[in-house]
């Protein structure tokens, strides 16, 4: 057996042999041993039901598989377990026999794990000499019915950044609900400041397999690859162009939306819906207002790009959302997504923490106390209403929050208002462009997701320089309507805008690029 320090944790299998899980007449050493033979790299032997002869006769005969395979065997909970059959080390839990006396007894050269959920736990582990933490639960599972909290991939991240900051050699894996779909985005989206997971801890999704070997081989396959949406995440070399440069672009994006027409699978609320699409089709794009998440299977496949407008929250609405979610990260499409209201009530805020917990999406959209609120821990400010709060949060505060998000979250998080800002982690680019008559329509905000959308959709590559094109477009066609001479209030305005972005599209179309002159994009230096 190698060194301790030398375990491969990468596909941690944690086993359960309740009939729930394991299923009735199947043998747990048989199927452990397909998973070994699938590439499983570690087994945790956990039965909190059996008695203590029991226990140690099936953790030898599984002792003499793993051992087959060259594979470390832990035992979950029971020092005494693992003396018996002299296997190679234990995890503990909180509730279990303290990591001190675990030492004492089993010896330097053994591997003790212990789970973890929060920094006080974390710190405690680390400093009582646990060689890897397992970090959870990370989400809801029937395998664990005794679990404290579900911290989710935030507090999954959270842990993983106190070890990067602490420079711990602890190894980690996580723990709870990770299964196939969604193993790549936790190991890749959870990385944060040259700190990753060493691996993923999964008991049901090979347990309960029909084949566990080919389940383990396929985990453990999705635990090395970066998921689908990770080829399109902003590079460093994006992020520090010149604004001059990203207007230059501008042209650029507007004619790829007319060349490609690509679809904007818009799931947002009744009010905006009929505004939103000839928000759409007037940009170029062609739209689908879909609310149903089980047609985003299909939709998602047909090259274009979703947006999640958090207009109406409801058990249903967000069921749809977190389905059309997974469908469009499954195939690496396009996702924008506005926090409507986030920090007007819990129940808004906790479907954030849902939506952002559930998938990964490109482009973050709010006003101020929005995109606060979406911060891990949210924003002590409770937001009135859906409007926009200018003025009521320090620019320095809203320029260190976008900047974190997008960092953790490695997406473009926009916060719209007077002066609209994006970022993807770096610099922070401004848009002094729009007019007032925005913000006394309903759905404005709404749509500007929807232009963000067909952007993204049609210049993937480069998708900060596309949300930067359709901010100056969608804001400069404002101001070309609001102008007009027939143009007297926001009534006259919404059928003048959708002129204007018409208009605009087909000038830049044809060559004529005059209309963007009137840009102003800056940077915020703070």
């Amino acid at each position: 057996m190698a060194r301790k320090s030398d375990t491969d944790y990468s596909v941690y299998l944690v086993t359960d042999s309740t009939p729930a899980i394991l299923g009735a007449g199947r043998d747990l050493c048989e199927v452990v041993e397909a998973a070994l033979r699938g590439g499983a790299t570690c087994v945790q032997y956990r039965d909190k039901t059996s008695d203590t002869g029991a226990l140690v006769r099936t953790a030898r005969r599984l002792h003499a598989v793993t051992r087959r395979h060259g594979v470390p065997l832990l035992v979950n909970d029971r020092v005494d377990v693992a003396l018996a059959v002299g296997c190679e080390g234990v995890h503990i839990g909180q509730d279990d026999l303290d990591l001190e006396t675990a030492r004492r007894l089993l010896g330097p050269d053994k591997i003790i794990g212990v789970t973890v959920s929060n920094a006080e736990e974390t710190a405690a582990a680390c400093k009582g000499g646990a060689d890897y933490l397992g970090i959870g639960t990370v989400f809801a599972t029937p395998t664990k019915e005794n679990a404290k909290s579900i911290i989710g991939v935030d507090g999954l991240q959270q842990i993983l950044l106190q070890l990067a900051e602490a420079d711990s050699p602890v190894k980690t894996v996580c723990i709870g609900g990770i299964n196939a779909s969604n193993v790549s985005r936790v190991v890749w989206q959870s990385a944060i400041r040259g700190r990753s997971l060493d691996g993923v801890a999964v008991v049901s999704a090979i347990m309960s397999a029909a084949d566990p070997e080919a389940s383990a081989r396929e985990l453990g396959a999705l635990v090395r690859a970066p998921p689908p949406f990770a080829r399109g995440v902003v590079t460093e070399q994006q992020q520090d162009r010149s604004p001059e440069q990203l207007v230059g672009l501008v042209p650029e994006v507007i004619r790829a939306v007319a060349d490609r027409k690509p679809l904007s699978h818009n799931m947002t609320n009744l009010v905006v819906q009929n505004f939103a699409a000839n928000v759409a089709l007037c940009v170029g794009a062609s739209p689908i207002m879909a609310n149903y998440g089980e047609e985003a299977g299909d939709l998602s496949k047909l090259g274009g790009a979703l947006v999640i407008n958090m207009g109406t929250v409801t058990p249903e609405g967000l069921e749809n959302y977190l389905k059309a979610l997974k469908a469009y990260n499954a195939v690496g499409g396009p996702v924008v997504f506005d926090p409507v209201g986030a920090g007007a009530t819990a129940v808004r805020r906790a479907a954030v923490k849902t939506i952002l917990g559930g998938g990964y999406v490109d482009v973050l959209k709010g006003n101020r106390s929005e995109i606060l609120s979406c911060l891990p821990g949210g924003s002590a400010a409770q937001q009135r209403g859906v409007d926009s709060a200018e003025g009521e949060v320090d620019l320095r505060e809203l320029a260190s929050a976008m900047r974190e998000l997008a960092l953790r979250r490695k997406n473009i998080v926009v916060v719209t208002g007077e002066t609209d800002y994006v970022t993807a982690g770096r610099q922070i680019f401004t848009i002094d462009n729009g007019h007032e008559y925005l913000g006394m329509v309903t759905g404005t905000g709404c749509c500007l997701g929807t232009t963000i959308s067909a952007a993204i959709a049609a210049y993937p590559h480069d998708k900060l320089a596309a949300t930067v094109a359709a901010l100056a477009y969608y804001n400069l066609a404002a101001e070309t309507a609001a102008y007009r001479d027939d143009v007297k209030g926001p009534g006259s305005f919404v059928p003048a805008f959708l002129d204007a972005l018409r208009s605009v599209r087909e000038l830049t179309v044809g060559g004529d690029f005059e209309w963007l002159g009137g840009a102003v994009v800056g940077t915020l230096d703070i």
